[in-house]
Parts: structure tokens; sequence; C-alpha cells
């Protein structure tokens, strides 16, 4: 750059690197597309898994969008707006993440086409445009779900599992799923309240995924401090501590001289008084369980023994949190004025081998607003995905119960949603028209990606599907399982509202942030080149640096050149 007087002076620091215009516009739209590339082939129940090995040779075997993508090391600033768009979907619906991914990969792909015609503006003011239409158009589309549609409520659980596990597992983690959501559902004056940490998921291999199973109440990965405690213990009466049962230690450094051996059995005398004390005030509340959120001294380990009374120490915090929640007791920082309202009660609390663990159950809670679910599966990589199965199905039973919502799925909405968009188009006019055409056209990769994973015909697909809308049947989707064009509600495909909607607020959103940038500044050593190559136009076969497993997917770690 230079002066008045042509002497140059510099402005941006030594090595920065700078790209303009339309050439930073498309570097960013390849880096995010590759994002959408690289989980397209996972959507839908016929969606192919990736495994991904990190630095350490640890393996995970998913197709949950989500998990992929945090997996993955990715550099590019453009490429970690997408990751974002996954993880802010995940906590807010708990499912939806990848088509969420994929749609907004396509908007940047149909915006590419755009860009040397229609300034981003324009873009970006159509796309806002047509993401509040079609959110109109899938509230025209959905009916209503109550707590007790328990058919309705398994086919949203079947919906969100159907992409990860066979038919047969669906079968039985489907009702698991509604039984743990009602358990801890609670009604509010706006509807159903839903809090899904309120659901604690526990994993052991040695069985079948067939054997998963709701406690009706707590499982605790832990055993009781001391042999000598009754191992099973009916009619429980349960105290939550957050206080050490130990000789407490000064706060400050401290030295004793003893003199003499009858000086150090008389503080030994002393500490041991002092434990039979705590555990008398536990005994005395009627208490014959104890939960401790710190550590038992080995002494009042023996005398909690001697009065047969259950302990366990050092519980974790979020299990005391649903302990209190399943037994109705409270959380105490002391053993002063208990009162018996303090106590929680289960009819029984019982220590049992899982598999090579020992857990303790606590069941028969009268009135739990906390459960547990004992995930089984033959190995490690089984147990995780069925967890992570069924967080996602949690997550979209419960986003349908929190509006009370829910649409075809199968790509039936999407559909429905593309065609009214372009009767929508029609009415704006102006080059916004062109943006929500090809927002039309790209809402339309669901189904689209949905046949081809399936091995159908996408053309042939897309064509009967558009056919069918276009003469007034508006549930009709994809069923790939069978390869047929039918009613998505009568085939079982139920999504929850809340997602769809939250699925293109979040693409589109990402989308319009992407193309509005035109000027990327990058300071020295924010990317390196080293990492893999350029960032392919396309996809998948550009892969995805860092991962040294993940086969073709092997460089997404570059920023494109500048």
């Amino acid at each position: 750059m230079r002066g008045q007087e042509g002497q140059p002076f510099i402005v941006l620091a030594e090595g920065t690197d700078r790209s303009q215009g339309r050439n930073a516009q498309s570097n960013n739209i390849q880096a995010a597309r590759a994002v959408g590339e690289a989980v397209r082939s996972t959507l839908g129940p016929r969606g192919m898994d990736k495994m991904l090995v990190d630095s350490m040779g640890d393996v995970v075997i998913t197709n949950d969008g989500v998990t992929i993508l945090n997996e993955i090391d990715i550099q590019h600033p453009a490429a970690k707006m997408m990751v974002e768009v996954a993880k802010s979907l995940d906590q807010e619906c708990g499912d939806g993440t990848t088509s969420s991914v994929v749609l907004a990969s396509e908007l940047l792909h149909k915006s590419e086409e755009l860009l040397p015609d229609v300034h981003a503006t324009l873009i970006t003011r159509g796309y806002n445009l047509a993401a509040e239409k079609a959110i109109e158009v899938l509230n025209d589309l959905a009916t209503e779900v109550d707590v007790d549609d328990d058919k309705t409520l398994e086919k949203v659980a079947r919906t969100s599992m159907a992409s990860k596990l066979s038919g047969q597992h669906v079968d039985t983690l489907a009702p698991i799923t509604v039984q743990a959501i009602r358990s801890v559902a609670q009604k509010t004056d706006d509807g159903w309240r839903i809090d899904t940490d309120d659901i604690a998921m526990t994993t052991r291999t040695g069985s079948s995924v067939d054997d998963t199973e709701v406690i009706d109440g707590l499982l605790i990965d832990k055993d009781r401090v001391h042999s000598g405690m009754p191992d099973n213990v009916d009619d429980a009466r349960i105290l939550l501590l957050n206080k050490a049962i130990e000789f407490e230690k000064t706060e400050v450094d401290s030295e004793i001289q003893i003199q003499d051996p009858d000086q150090l059995q008389a503080f030994l005398d002393q500490e041991q008084d002092v434990l039979e004390e705590m555990v008398d005030a536990i005994e005395a509340t009627g208490a014959n369980v104890v939960f401790c959120q710190k550590g038992i001294d080995d002494v009042a380990q023996h005398l909690l023994a001697r009065r047969g009374i259950f302990a366990i120490r050092r519980t974790k915090k979020s299990d005391m949190q649903r302990l209190e929640k399943a037994t109705g007791a409270s959380i105490l920082n002391s053993l002063d004025d208990i009162s018996d309202d303090d106590l929680g009660t289960a009819g029984s609390v019982q220590e049992r081998i899982i598999g090579d663990d020992t857990s303790t159950f606590v069941t028969g809670c009268p009135e739990a607003e906390a459960v547990s679910i004992l995930i089984r599966g033959g190995t490690d990589h089984v147990v995780d995905e069925v967890e992570r199965t069924l967080e996602d199905a949690i997550g979209s039973v419960s986003a349908a119960l929190t509006n009370g919502l829910v649409v075809p799925g199968a790509g039936a909405t999407e559909t429905e949603v593309a065609l009214r968009l372009r009767e929508y188009a029609n009415t704006v006019g102006g080059r916004e028209q062109l943006a929500i055409e090809v927002f039309a056209d790209a809402i339309e990769t669901i189904p689209r990606t949905l046949a081809e994973n399936a091995g159908m015909d996408a053309i042939e697909t897309l064509v009967d599907l558009r056919s069918a809308h276009e003469n007034g049947n508006k549930d009709t989707g994809v069923l790939v399982t069978t390869g047929e064009i039918t009613n998505a509600l009568d085939a079982g495909a139920v999504e929850p509202l809340r997602v769809k909607v939250q699925s293109i607020k979040s693409a589109t959103e990402a989308a319009t942030m992407v193309i509005r940038i035109d000027d990327v500044i990058a300071s020295k050593g924010a990317f390196d080149e080293s990492e893999g190559p350029d960032m392919p136009a396309g996809g998948p076969g550009g892969g995805m640096g860092g991962m040294g497993g993940m086969g073709g997917m092997g460089g997404m770690g570059g920023m494109p050149p500048m």
C-alpha cells in the first residue's frame, strides 16, 4: 500500500495472508461444503458409518453427525462454523445434526452458482425470506402429540434410531425411550418440561442390546464401602450427605507434640469418639442407607457396618442430584437438626454385579423424577453407539413433547416445503426470487440424499415425490427400507416439529454468515498448509486431515490457498 507521496507503508504484520472478494467467498464455501459432504453419506436409515481413529489409536465407529464432527480435527474457520451448527442443534434439540449440516452445505453450493450474478446481500435476504416461509409451511403440516400418545412417541423414537441401529434393536429401545421420558416429564402451565439430565445412562458389556432396561430409580456406579455391610436393603430410608464422615483436619498448618504413649492413645481415642458420634447421629436419623459425596473414614466404615447401614462414598455430584429427585431426599451439609423430611425412600437398595463391574441399584422409588437406563451390548463399540442413539432418541421425543407438535419424516416435509417455496418465489420477484428458488432446490437435498444412500434412483424418487405432493399428498415421503414412495405417517416416519424448525434456522444462519464474508485476513501461523492438501470444491475425497484412520477423508486441515 502506498501513501500520497508514493512511499509504501505497512498495515498488516509480516506473514499475514489476505484473501478478498470472490476468492475469499469461494474458499470459505468450499471449506464449509466439505464438512457437509463428510457426513452426507451417514444420513437416513441406510446411511453408512464412519470409523474415526484419533492420535492415541482410540477408535470410534458411528454415523452420528455431531460425534463425527467433534472427533475430526478441523482447522479452517469456515468449516468450524459448520461444526458449531451441529453442536448448537445437538444442545437445543438433541437430534437433527446431520440434516442441518447437509442442508447448510447445499445452501452454500447453490449460492456459489448465484454469486457471479447476484450480490451476497440479496442472496442472504432471499434465504432469510425462504426460511421464514419454510417455517410457516412446517407449522401448517404439524399435528399434535401428547405424553400419553405412546404410539406416536414411539414412532418419533424409531425414526431417530432408524439411521443408527437395526430394526430388531429399535423395537426394544423405542419403548424404553418413551418410558424414560415419561418418568421425568413434569407438567407445567406452558406444557411439558423435560430435563434430559434426569435420565442417567450406564453402559455394561457382556450381553445383548435387547437386554437394555429402564431402572425405576437409579443405578449408581459404586459399591458399598465395607464388606460387612448388608448388600440388599429393603424399605430403604436414604440419607444424602455432602459432608465427609471423617475426623476433620485443621484448615491451618499445625503440629501436635506427644510426650508419651498415653497421650498418643488418648488422641486416637478422641478421634474414634468423634467418628462414633457422627455414626450415632446418622443412626439416630433412622437412615439405613447413606450416600456420601465425600470420604468415609475406615473406622467409620466399620462402625456403620456394625449398625447394618449400607454406605457409599465419593458419590458423583450428578448422581447425588438425581438421587435427590428420585428418592425425595435432601442433600445435607451437616448432621445437625435432621428431620424426617430430609430422608428419602426407596423400595430397595441392592448391590449387584453386572458383567465385570459392581453397581448399586436404587429401585422402587414411589415418585421418582429421575431414572437410569442400563445399556447392554456385546462390545464397547456397540454400547457406546447405543448410548449415542438413545441420547438422540431421548432428545427427539423430548423435543416432540416440549411443544407438542410433530411432522411427517422420510423427506415428506422437505418436499412439501420446496413445492410451496417455489410458489412463494413467484410472488416475491426481484433477484431475491432466485435465492428462494435455489433454497427450495437445496432443501430437497434431504429426500435426494435419503434415496441415494439407500441405492435408489434419486432423480426418479424426486420426480415421484414432487408428483405426489402436487396432487395434494402432503405426507408422502420416501420409505428407504422398502424403496417405496408412501405416506410417511402411516409408515411410522415421524419427526418433531422443533427439530425441523431449528435445523432450517441453524442451516440458514450458518450459510448466510459464510456467504457474507468477502475478506479473510489470516495472521502468520494461523493455518499450516502442510496439514493437508487444498480443500476440494466437492467433498469427501479431499478429506479431513488429522484423523489417520478415516480413509477417504484425509485433508480438512489446511486452508485453501488465498
